[in-house]
């Protein structure tokens, strides 16, 4: 292995002779360099160098090269002229690519290192991209992309239509389910189109203006000749030539419109013969016609919408598609007039309700709802529209239509009904909101616990617009809302309940200590189960935050008393008295070690607990107790690795 590293540094030499005879580099930057790169190459000769070993050498060499560049360009352009290409003018590029070489040979799956190394070429043009090209081919020829990039590599730097389709139509015969590769093969048909159309264009015009130049030269030509002379029939000539060429032109333009027409629909054609249950490629192939000038487009554009009428009526996302085609993009309408908008806006929702009349879901409903809310602009942060501004209680009468609908035809769901009451909400109607929320919270989504935290802020709200601070009533009758849903779900589901809870009543000690009983029955009832969240390390943070070290010392030895408490009540256990025990407490020292060898008692096969306890007793106990610890964990974690670990510490 040393042999080949020196043999690659030595033939570094004439490179490193030149940069420091330009005066590029000192001969202690040199010295550096090849200390990087000595270690570079040794990292590559291991048995299994990793790809970031690559990366990183690809990255020195690229600095190193961009810093050369940068000095020869900044020693002005007298220096320039004066000094030729040199070795050191292209070493850094080919070491750069032999490095990407052997990279991609290690790592012959890896397509993303594949498309970097291309990029390089691409970007440096060293005349290693056809190579390259081929080369990912042939390792790739399942991946649409590698088509993609080697086909608009031949088209737009080769300027070769002809490998370009070559190339399309390989990359569809082995990916034929590819929807990318059919756009691109369109698109690029298209492309070639609108060249020859430019080119046509520009052809037409410098033939014209010849045209005129050599009429004037001759006509000047024979006024000189004899001023009395002026054929009759020369204006009648020049306007008959110059009618006849662009009727010409115009023929040539309405055949390549008619030809862009075929293509597209022989494109069209053969991709839905491959792909004809996909709602997407007929989606982005009617994008591509909207942009496009073909001939008689109307007729190719109707035969698309009917097709996707027949094909996907069934699929709520079409009709969302067909109504939002109507109006593409709400934020970026300047120019249509008040009439033309609400034309467009009231074409959107008759598609919303032909599409519930043919496929009824609660999909459908939530699409058309959004697109209501769209409408009228009634999101958080934004502001009406001057020209809906008239129609607005119109759209908001229909939104609250729409909403009744999906609850009489019980397509409601949990998401429809919380949009529901939001939506009175941002309307400013508390008492609605409210008696709709208490509605769905006492029916058939009463297991909602997005509705609950909805119906508990609304009261809050109403509370508080009240009175404030609220009465004694409102605040019993919120507890009573809280206790009811927080008894009935696990500690784990219940998580922002559980801290909006602790929010609402956090200067209220009687029922503060009423939710630390509801946390302890339903932590006893559920087995004193967290999972993911941790509601009596949560009490015990806040009554830390709160009260002082005392009363939370007192509700975690409240929890302790569970069966098998969870590990995160444990660990902010040990966290508050070790806190205690580190700023000079001592005797907390032992509280800690007792509170470690509960929880191992119910946790012995958890590594990071022993770990922290053995930690804890390296800093803070003795050599003995620390080697206690360790012998005790040996004798009880059953996995070898996990010994060596603790071992490491």
């Amino acid at each position: 292995m040393a042999d080949v590293v020196q043999y690659r540094l030595e033939r570094m030499v004439n490179e490193l002779d030149d940069l420091e005879e330009r005066g590029l580099f000192t001969r202690q930057e040199i010295a550096e360099i090849v200390k990087q790169r000595r270690k570079f190459e040794y990292r590559l000769k291991r048995p299994s160098p990793l790809k970031q070993d690559f990366l990183a050498y690809i990255e020195y060499e690229t600095q190193v090269d961009s810093l050369r560049r940068l000095r020869k360009k900044a020693a002005g352009p007298k220096a320039k002229k004066k000094a030729k290409k040199s070795v050191s003018d292209y070493a850094g590029v080919v070491r750069i690519v032999d490095i990407y070489r052997m990279a991609v040979t290690r790592y012959k799956g890896d397509i993303d290192l594949w498309f970097r190394y291309l990029e390089f070429c691409k970007k440096r043009k060293n005349g290693r991209m056809g190579k390259a090209l081929a080369q990912v081919i042939r390792f790739h020829p399942k991946d649409p992309r590698v088509w993609i990039y080697a086909a608009a590599w031949e088209f737009d730097h080769n300027l070769n239509v002809d490998a370009a389709r070559r190339l399309m139509e390989s990359g569809l015969r082995l990916c034929p389910k590819s929807e990318d590769l059919w756009v691109e093969r369109l698109r690029m048909e298209l492309t070639c189109l609108n060249k020859l159309k430019a080119r046509s264009l520009i052809l037409r015009e410098a033939e014209g203006g010849l045209s005129h130049d050599q009429n004037d030269a001759d006509t000047d030509q024979q006024k000189d000749t004899n001023e009395n002379f002026m054929p009759l029939n020369e204006e009648r000539n020049e306007s008959n030539g110059s009618s006849a060429e662009k009727e010409q032109s115009e023929k040539k333009l309405e055949l390549l419109r008619e030809q862009g027409l075929n293509i597209f629909q022989t494109v069209y054609s053969s991709a839905l013969e491959v792909l004809p249950s996909s709602f997407n490629i007929r989606r982005r192939f009617f994008e591509i016609l909207e942009e496009t000038d073909l001939e008689d487009s109307k007729e190719m554009r109707q035969k698309i919408l009917n097709d996707m009428k027949s094909d996907f009526s069934s699929d709520p996302e079409y009709w969302n598609w067909l109504a939002r085609t109507e109006i593409p993009d709400l934020s970026n309408l300047k120019d249509p007039s008040e009439e033309t908008l609400q034309h467009k806006l009231l074409k959107g929702i008759e598609i919303y309700e032909e599409g519930l009349e043919v496929v009824p879901s609660v999909h459908l409903f939530n699409l058309y709802t959004s697109f209501l809310m769209d409408i009228t602009l009634i999101k958080e942060g934004e502001t009406q529209d001057d020209r809906l501004s008239g129609h607005t209680e119109k759209h908001f009468s229909k939104l609250l239509d729409v909403f009744e609908k999906a609850e009489r035809m019980g397509y409601l769901n949990e998401e429809l009904a919380c949009k529901y009451v939001s939506f009175y909400l941002r309307l400013e109607r508390l008492d609605e909101a409210r008696d709709l929320v208490a509605k769905f919270c006492g029916g058939i989504l009463s297991s909602s616990l997005q509705l609950w935290q909805l119906r508990v802020l609304i009261e809050v709200r109403f509370a508080t617009r009240i009175q404030s601070p609220p009465r004694k009533e409102d605040l019993q009758s919120i507890f009573e809302l809280l206790r009811k849903i927080l008894t009935d779900t696990s500690v784990s589901e219940a998580k922002s309940l559980w801290l909006m809870a602790l929010d609402i009543f956090a200067n209220r000690k009687h029922y503060l200590e009423k939710l630390v009983e509801i946390a302890f029955v339903s932590l006893l009832k559920n087995g004193s189960t967290e999972d993911g969240f941790s509601v009596s390390s949560a009490f015990v943070k806040f009554y830390l935050e709160k009260d002082g070290i005392e009363c939370a010392r007192e509700i975690y030895k409240k929890f302790l008393t569970l069966p098998r408490p969870s590990l995160d009540i444990y660990r902010t256990s040990i966290e508050l008295e070790l806190n205690l025990a580190s700023s000079g407490d001592k005797k907390r020292l032992k509280t800690v070690r007792r509170l470690f060898e509960a929880a191992l008692s119910d946790y012995d096969q958890n590594i990071s607990l022993w770990q922290d306890y053995y930690s804890m007793e390296i800093k803070m106990g003795t050599s003995e107790t620390a080697n206690a610890v360790h012998w005790k964990a040996r004798k009880t974690l059953k996995d070898a690795s996990a010994i060596a670990t603790l071992q490491s510490c």
